[in-house]
């Protein structure tokens, strides 16, 4: 089946409410919902990262999508468990039909059953351990010409010093950090790092706050390469690929964080 090659995700709803990827949404319940607030502070960090997680489990497949914490109650996941995808991907709540669409696209096209994905498996270990191996895969979809200007749209401390071992500057934006752990200062506007850029590495989380439109349009028109990272709708990001993606890192859940166990993450790279 040939597979739409939608240029934002209104368009990408849209498609997949009409039948394009598969089954009707309609004919696909959500069983459980999740509302999760984690924290976490790495050994020797000086930094809590604060989110906010709604997960959809629909069949063998979950749905992801962060917010911030004036985000939906808890109470939510009473009125969404056993509604169809269908009326979530439609739902007025931002966060609710990112999380649908994405528990969608995985049902319909799991990531371990994508040939054209690399599973790389993240070890049995600590937070730490475990945090690593991910940032490194993340890394390894980095092809960072030396000098090259990268903006970092969600700040990870581990990519920023990837991308300067490959010779890159890191442009660095985030809502929720103001500096790096180095010290360098952190912008909240995404459209002062991207008129610089070169290439941009983003989270899926702009998937969720509504920005990631911006960013497909922002590379698709500059020629930009845009490489995501994505535990917020990865299977969402990846109908993006070749369509202003150029590489993905897709973690569906259980994420390296909540799990002490091996898992495993996908990576993609959009055909030239």
């Amino acid at each position: 089946m040939s597979l739409p090659s939608p240029r934002s995700v209104p368009e990408l709803r849209r498609a997949v409410l009409d039948g394009a990827y598969g089954p009707s949404p309609r004919e696909l319940t959500v069983t459980s919902a999740f509302w999760l607030h984690h924290t976490t502070r790495l050994a020797g960090g000086d930094v809590t990262y604060r989110n906010h997680y709604l997960l959809l489990r629909s069949g063998d497949a979950f749905g992801a999508c962060s917010f911030e914490a004036d985000g939906p109650p808890p109470d939510l996941c009473a009125d969404a468990s056993g509604r169809t995808l269908d009326e979530l991907i439609r739902h007025e709540v931002p966060c609710v039909g990112i999380a649908a669409l994405d528990a969608y696209l995985a049902r319909v096209r799991p990531h371990r059953d994508t040939g054209s994905a690399e599973s790389v498996i993240l070890p049995t270990g600590t937070p730490e351990q475990r945090a690593r191996a991910r940032d490194a895969a993340v890394a390894g979809l980095l092809d960072i010409a030396p000098g090259a200007r990268v903006a970092l749209i969600g700040v990870v401390n581990p990519l920023v010093a990837a991308i300067r071992e490959q010779g890159g500057v890191c442009l660095p934006c985030d809502f929720n950090l103001r500096t790096t752990q180095w010290g360098d200062p952190v912008t909240d506007d995404m459209h002062q790092v991207l008129a610089e850029a070169d290439a941009v590495v983003a989270t899926g989380m702009t998937l969720g706050n509504g920005s990631f439109d911006v960013l497909l349009d922002h590379c698709r028109t500059r020629r930009t390469p845009l490489v995501v990272y994505a535990q917020t709708g990865s299977a969402v990001a990846r109908a993006f690929l070749g369509s202003g993606v150029h590489a993905l890192s897709a973690e569906p859940f259980p994420f390296s964080q909540f799990s002490a166990d091996r898992t495993a993450l996908y990576r993609y790279r959009a055909a030239a």
